[in-house]
């Protein structure tokens, strides 16, 4: 039983090693497939298995489990085939420089020996790097790592000898198995490692060929064919698109980046924070007026950087309950697209400036983000009405905290004393017992940190009140005691913050300090806009039958017969009917208190609606309802939300069609949809759709 685990992940190391060095031999060896999907193929064929589990033979009824086999068998074929590929990429090729320049290395036709000089460099410099670290740690993993090295070099070098994969597999044969995971993540961390570089690679690139071949078309952004810039150029110069047109349709365009829920995620967050850290790292070193003692010190960070990678878990153990989801996602948000999103934003109004002349409104949003981490419920028990509620206070939470800190820059850089517009003067009229008295932008930003510090209490006490969390430091400890917060209302709203913003934005315009406003000011209103007061509107996905079961036990508890059993003409006779009625089905309280005698689920399911209700429209987004199968899916949701006292806040009810069957019938439920007057003035003539690839695929094949 153990010699058979062995032997699986002996295998999966001479796959690694055989995808490794095609990497490692430089332009002499055939051209890998994408780096990353080998590196995530190295992962899987050995992080399902600890050495403890290994030496003392529990995996888990092993005889039972041909589940581990599997994984490992597929690992091996991913493998398998991602090197038997590599034999039908045709090499050379002159293709366009742009092109080249925005695909992946790992896809391009071979490796330039000029161009990519750089990266191999990188990728031997890191890879020695590993071996110290690993030579230190473990001297017998080192020596089976070189070797096994070696032994793939040679192989890259005359690859129609059988004699270095032979040696391999005795080779791995004969290892223990505490000694098979070392190697085996030995080359994951490298392999991650190659990644790191090429991210910087690439950048790299594409501003060695900004430099080279763009000294007509001056702008931000990378001359990509398919990248915005890219776009624009091809309109004006090949379509005869206006320039009017073109900033028309950017501006009044919405791309919504939904943040979904993956409970199965093994990968830590603090793995992938370093391995961005050392693409950042290589980045540095490159700078040509970098003093030794700072070039020492950066390849020392990247040495410990490394280090703390081999020292580490690199996945986790145990899987993340709902909340900390959540808190992973605030963390993306926060970690890159607090700070990247605002710098593509500037750099798409420099482009608009060079190619269209025209300048992007500071709180237009073409990108905006959503989540359904907290939110979705279709087939995870966990995610209960009162974990949703937690989730939600808990976001505002982090976004009142994450704009007091830019506050806090903000009111360090605006000392302006003199030139304020009529509009900016009166609003800080407004504003009693401030020491800022000639300073009046302080006088309102000040104003607005009192009122985030009282948002950030009150999200607080919530939380503590909500599941006694112990959210990490307090107001004051966190920035400082900022007096008079406790006589101030808190910010709840995301017009709350825009509108004063905005005030301090056009002042800083029209009294001649517009580049003072295009820098963090800019910043902070384009952030309100994007994010919110709620750092991503949560959207609520559940599956069908659960609306359809909840309406049954109330229709079973009126006495009018069972909403399960009744036919769709049935179904949607009845919803029309209770929609456009004033008398409610049922007292909230008495579903809260449980005195209609309904099961658990269906509570539930209600009780969902009730935590929708007492937010602010901004957190919530969509109501996406799984497994749809009919109009009358849409209408009980629709029925619910009104049930709850939604009606001047109704969530987008989205129907996601996933079968063949229920894709096939989609057009005619949507078409009965349109049909119902009602329906059409709720929704205000729009209507969203979600169609689902992954059950279709199952049910009908791809």
């Amino acid at each position: 039983m153990l010699l058979k685990t062995t032997m699986r992940l002996n295998l999966s190391i001479i796959l690694a090693i055989s995808a490794w060095q095609r990497t490692s031999a430089g332009s002499s060896s055939p051209p890998s497939k994408p780096l990353a999907s080998l590196a995530s193929a190295t992962k899987r064929a050995f992080l399902p298995y600890d050495v403890t589990t290994l030496e003392n033979d529990r995996f888990g009824a092993i005889d039972n489990a041909d589940d581990s086999a599997t994984n490992l068998a597929k690992a091996a074929t991913r493998f398998a085939s991602s090197i038997n590929a590599l034999a039908d990429i045709p090499s050379g090729g002159d293709g366009a420089v742009v092109a080249e320049m925005s695909a992946p290395l790992s896809q391009a036709a071979d490796i330039d020996a000029v161009n990519d000089a750089p990266l191999l460099d990188d990728i031997e410099m890191l890879s020695d790097m590993l071996a110290e670290v690993v030579k230190k740690e473990n001297p017998a993993v080192y020596d089976l790592y070189t070797t096994f090295r070696k032994l793939g070099m040679k192989r890259a070098a005359n690859p129609d000898d059988p004699t270095p994969f032979e040696e391999m597999k005795k080779l791995a044969y004969d290892i223990s198995p505490r000694d098979a995971l070392g190697v085996m993540k030995t080359f994951s961390i490298a392999l991650n490692l190659v990644n790191a570089a090429e991210v910087h690679h690439r950048m790299r690139l594409v501003r060695k060929n900004e430099h080279a071949n763009d000294t007509h078309h001056i702008g931000p952004l990378p001359m990509i064919e398919d990248s915005i810039r890219g776009t624009m150029e091809i309109l004006l110069e090949e379509d005869g698109v206006s320039p009017e047109s073109i900033f028309e349709r950017l501006i009044s365009q919405k791309c919504e980046i939904v943040l979904t829920a993956h409970p199965t995620e093994v990968n830590r967050k603090t793995i992938i924070r370093k391995y961005r850290n050392i693409s950042e790292l290589l980045a540095h070193l490159e700078r040509p007026d970098l003093h030794p003692f700072e070039r020492a010190e950066a390849l020392n960070n990247l040495r410990g950087i490394i280090a703390a990678i081999w020292g580490s878990d690199e996945i986790r153990r145990v899987k993340p309950t709902v909340q900390k989801e959540a808190a992973g996602g605030c963390a993306v948000i926060e970690s890159v697209l607090w700070d990247a999103v605002p710098s593509y934003l500037r750099k798409l109004d420099a482009q608009c400036r060079v190619t269209l002349g025209k300048k992007l409104p500071v709180d237009i949003t073409p990108i905006k983000f959503a989540s359904w981490i907290g939110g979705d419920r279709d087939g995870n028990p966990n995610c209960t009405p009162a974990v949703t509620q937690e989730v939600l206070a808990y976001q505002k939470l982090r976004a009142a905290k994450m704009f007091l800190n830019d506050l806090n820059l903000l009111y360090s850089e605006l000392a302006i004393s003199s030139r304020f517009s009529p509009e900016l003067e009166a609003l800080a009229a407004t504003i009693k017992n401030s020491d800022d008295e000639l300073e009046k932008y302080r006088r309102v930003i000040g104003h607005l940190r009192r009122r985030l510090v009282r948002t950030v209490k009150d999200c607080e006490a919530k939380l503590q009140s909500l599941a006694k969390s112990p959210e990490t430091l307090s107001a004051e400890a966190a920035f400082g005691a900022l007096e008079g917060w406790e006589d101030v209302e808190p910010i709840m709203k995301t017009d709350d913050l825009m509108a004063p913003l905005k005030v301090i934005y056009e002042s800083l315009v029209t009294t001649g300090f517009e580049l003072v406003a295009d820098g963090r000011v800019s910043d902070i209103i384009r952030r309100v806009a994007i994010f919110g007061l709620t750092l991503v509107p949560l959207d609520i996905r559940e599956e069908s039958t659960k609306h359809t079961l909840a309406l049954d036990a109330i229709t079973r508890h009126l006495g009018i017969g069972s909403y399960k059993e009744w036919d769709e003409t049935a179904r949607l006779s009845w919803l029309q009917s209770e929609l456009t009625s004033r008398r409610p089905l049922f007292r909230i309280r008495d579903v809260e208190n449980n005195l209609l005698g309904l099961d658990p689920d269906v509570i539930k399911t209600l009780m969902v609606f009730k935590v929708a209700a007492e937010q602010e429209p901004e957190s919530l987004g969509a109501y996406v309802i799984s497994q749809a199968t009919s109009a009358s899916d849409v209408l009980a949701v629709m029925l619910l939300q009104k049930q709850f006292g939604m009606e001047e806040k109704l969530m987008r009810v989205v129907p996601l069609f996933e079968t063949l069957d229920d894709l096939t019938g989609s057009p005619k439920q949507l078409e009965t949809l349109f049909g119902i007057t009602s329906y059409i003035g709720s929704i205000n003539g729009k209507q969203e759709v979600m169609v689902g690839y992954s059950d279709s695929a199952k049910d009908a094949g791809r």
